[in-house]
């Protein structure tokens, strides 16, 4: 992964060059084991690389014919040569320069001799790698010289004329461990500005010790007489652990001269950054603090998605973005930005969206419209032909400052490991780029390793995964096994409401400019394109009675749905106004759930008795709506709950603070509620008046998300409450949501169903007794009856 991860840093100080920020001149190096060349991660980037011309990166692999197992044998018949030549045909075929650095010194002086290119030739075309490992496991050199003459005669003339340890030390002398060869070929990796380089160094592993091209060396290590044997052949002090060479001889001159050149680079890039991050602080100072939103009109759009919202948010932050703040600059019908807009100008630039080809299909087609940030290498023919289609982005590459979209090919890993390495760079150079992937949900699994990575290493980005889980059914059965992941650094979001996205989307950018997202750099958004009728959010919490104006505790509310005498309709109470209750649910929202319905303060609410509450997540907010709406003619008051993040209300990041949110904000207890249960009972004794029979009783919860059910199933746990789960627990079917819902037991009917079998359930809990108490009290204790006596099913 970090080679990937190099490569993306590269272009990304191309990009940021481009676009105007102050970066250094830099060259990426990484260094692959010649086993790990194997791994799909490098292969799919290698191309990508290439055809990005990025001539500052250069991959070296230590081949050594090794891996942990032990010896690495490839197959020579069918690759053509050995597996250093498979490399070099594969990064030259992808575009690559490849250096090969094979001899040192000692072999080299060898080739002069006479028979010298016959030698050469079997170790570069006719040693196989097997047994050149073989050969390297003799210590004896006559042993060693006696077998080659015996097995190679075409090396008799070469052979005649050198000796025995020649021959052992000349085996020995690999490229790899020439440091004149290895400078040499460094520096000619970075004459190509157009091109990636590899080098392939040939190496023994564990040069010079015992164990040298030991099979299954990876895990040995040296004894304390081997150690003290190397000390002395290299004149270290043995009570020394390390030893510098003396300033005064030209070894330490060298490297005291080297020393000081690479502190000034290193102070020199820590000065770059710190200029960086003042200049994009002064700069939002000027033009004002980020808002919390995007402002999006929703007047005329009542039935969307939230992934059209992504659409319409990053559009308006492309406008803005390439709208000149001085309005003498503005091209030909180019509106000037508001005094609003103008706060978002720089976030807006710094922002750079980018997708596995499924830009269009993930709604980011204005983002990729002509703006497509790449080597300008072709021509637009269709422009001068006539035939540029109008309704789909024109995907002309150029490096201009308004091109801000990279391109990809289906490639989840390349864009995902890209994602990360912009992100970094504003912890590299202060400049805090904003990078926005977007990727179906389903396929965050293929980069997985990418992404893990990526929040591993701490990087600042946003990953939208969209659209996602068995709401997208219409599109597929695998489609729809959502990527329900909780790792530290990642926040995941999953808004319901269009407004929410809003939010949503503006904080992580707010978070991510000012470098207040420690712990929650990776942003996780999911959407989906299931459209949701958007004036019901306001509509309901309307209803709630925090949102009355002049409601008291002497008040109580009744529903239009579910009148009661002696209570106050709710719809009679004035509402306070929408931005202020927004304002609220903005901040609860944000904290990772809001109540969209909370019967609190409604006549007849009794908890312990008929309230229960529904945890939804996303698109699932819509069928906990409606079984609320049949829960309440049964008389049963179901409080809905929208998690807007997973991880802020009961995963790792509520843990830091012992789930507040939960617990506190919103209130959700395990409070145990008495209710006086004696005329339940025949033989109780309160006829006396002396005892009652009292049940204590919790309010249960059941959850429903359209995921894997680990993601809300511990709310239960963290409380103290039965809970039920509601949730994706098998392979999904093609389908429409509604069907496919169903089939998963996540719609309306099975929320309304698991409610009442939780509150069944809640009631029929008993307390138990010492024997002797329960003599007193009772004859024998009542046993549980069964929930569904207490919750009649359909016929």
């Amino acid at each position: 992964i970090p080679p990937v991860n190099a490569g993306y840093l590269a272009l990304a100080y191309r990009y940021a060059r481009n676009h105007g920020y102050t970066v250094p001149d830099a060259h990426f190096w990484c260094v692959i084991g010649d086993s790990e060349f194997r791994e799909g991660s490098l292969f799919e980037a290698i191309p990508d690389f290439a055809e990005r011309q990025l001539g500052n990166l250069t991959w070296i692999v230590d081949y050594n014919r090794q891996s942990l197992d032990g010896h690495r044998i490839s197959n020579p018949q069918i690759m053509g040569g050995t597996d250093n030549e498979r490399i070099a045909n594969t990064m030259k075929a992808n575009g690559w320069d490849v250096i090969q650095v094979r001899h040192g010194q000692k072999r080299k002086s060898l080739f002069q001799k006479e028979g010298g290119a016959t030698f050469e030739n079997w170790l570069d075309n006719e040693l196989t790698d097997y047994e050149l490992q073989a050969l390297l496991l003799l210590k004896d050199a006559p042993q060693l010289k006696k077998h080659i003459e015996k097995e190679h005669s075409s090396l008799k003339k070469f052979l005649k004329n050198i000796d025995a340890q020649e021959l052992f030390e000349a085996m020995h002398d690999m490229g790899g461990h020439d440091i004149l060869a290895l400078a040499e070929a460094m520096k000619k990796s970075k004459e190509n500005p157009n091109r990636p380089t590899m080098i392939i160094v040939h190496t023994i592993k564990g040069w010079k010790l015992n164990m040298a091209g030991v099979s299954g060396n990876h895990s040995m290590i040296p004894d304390q007489n081997e150690m003290d044997h190397l000390k002395e052949q290299t004149g270290v002090d043995k009570d020394l652990l390390f030893q510098r060479f003396a300033e005064n001889s030209p070894e330490g001159k060298f490297l005291k001269k080297r020393g000081d050149q690479l502190y000034k680079e290193i102070q020199k890039q820590h000065d770059i950054k710190a200029q960086n991050t003042s200049h994009f602080l002064q700069q939002m100072e000027n033009l004002g603090e980020i808002p919390t939103t995007l402002d999006i009109n929703l007047k005329m759009a009542s039935y969307p998605h939230t992934q059209w919202m992504l659409g319409q948010l990053t559009s308006k932050l492309t406008r803005i973005a390439n709208t000149p703040l001085e309005e003498k600059k503005l091209k030909d019908k180019q509106k000037p930005l508001g005094e609003f807009e103008k706060t978002w100008k720089t976030p807006a630039e710094l922002m750079v969206s980018m997708a596995p080809d499924v830009g269009t299909s993930t709604n980011l087609n204005p983002s990729m419209d002509g703006k497509i940030f790449a080597s300008e290498i072709v021509d637009d023919i269709e422009a001068e032909l006539g035939v540029k289609d109008q309704k789909t982005p024109d995907l002309v590459p150029g490096e201009q400052e308004s091109d801000r979209f990279i391109r990809f090919e289906i490639a989840e890993a390349n864009t995902t490991s890209c994602a990360g390495s912009f992100g970094k760079l504003r912890d590299l150079l202060g400049i805090p780029l904003i990078p926005l992937m977007t990727v179906y949900d389903f396929f965050i699994k293929r980069a997985l390793d990418q992404h893990f990575y990526n929040l591993y290493w701490k990087s600042s980005f946003i990953l939208v995964g969209t659209p996602s889980g068995v709401t997208l059914s219409p599109e597929g059965a695998q489609h729809g096994w959502k990527s329900d992941i909780q790792i530290p650094n990642q926040i995941t979001w999953e808004p319901c409401y269009c407004v929410e996205l809003d939010w949503i989307l503006c904080e992580s950018i707010k978070r991510h400019v000012e470098g207040t997202n420690e712990g929650r750099t990776g942003v996780l958004i999911r959407g989906v394109t299931r459209g949701i009728e958007q004036k019901d959010m306001i509509k309901l919490l309307k209803t709630q009675a925090r949102f009355k104006d002049g409601f008291t505790d002497q008040h109580s509310l009744s529903h239009k749905d579910y009148p009661l005498e002696g209570a106050n309709p709710e719809n009679e109470f004035p509402n306070l106004s929408d931005e202020e209750i927004l304002s609220t649910i903005k901040s609860e929202a944000l904290a990772g759930a809001y109540y969209l319905i909370n019967y609190t303060g409604y006549a007849g609410y009794e908890p312990g008795d008929n309230v229960v509450n529904i945890f939804a997540m996303g698109a699932m907010g819509v069928e906990a709506i409606e079984a609320s709406k049949k829960l309440l003619e049964r008389g049963i008051y179901a409080n809905v709950i929208i998690v807007t993040s997973p991880d802020l209300l009961v995963g790792n990041l509520a843990h830091e603070n012992n789930y507040a949110h939960l617990k506190y904000t919103l209130g959700v207890n395990s409070d145990l509620i008495l209710h006086d249960v004696s005329s339940h009972f025949e033989d109780s004794p309160t006829s006396s008046g002396q005892l009652k029979t009292l049940a204590g009783r919790r309010v249960p919860v059941v959850s429903v998300h359209d995921g894997e059910p680990g993601i809300l199933d511990n709310i239960g746990s963290i409380l103290g409450v039965k809970q039920n789960a509601l949730a994706v627990r098998k392979h999904s079917k093609c389908g429409r949501p509604t069907d496919v819902y169903k089939y998963h037991g996540i719609d309306s009917e099975a929320i309304f169903e698991a409610c009442g079998q939780t509150l069944a359930e809640t009631a029929l809990e008993q307390v138990q007794a010492s024997s002797s108490l329960l003599q007193e009290t009772f004859s024998a204790p009542q046993q549980p009856g069964d929930w569904r006596e207490l919750w009649p099913q359909k016929s």
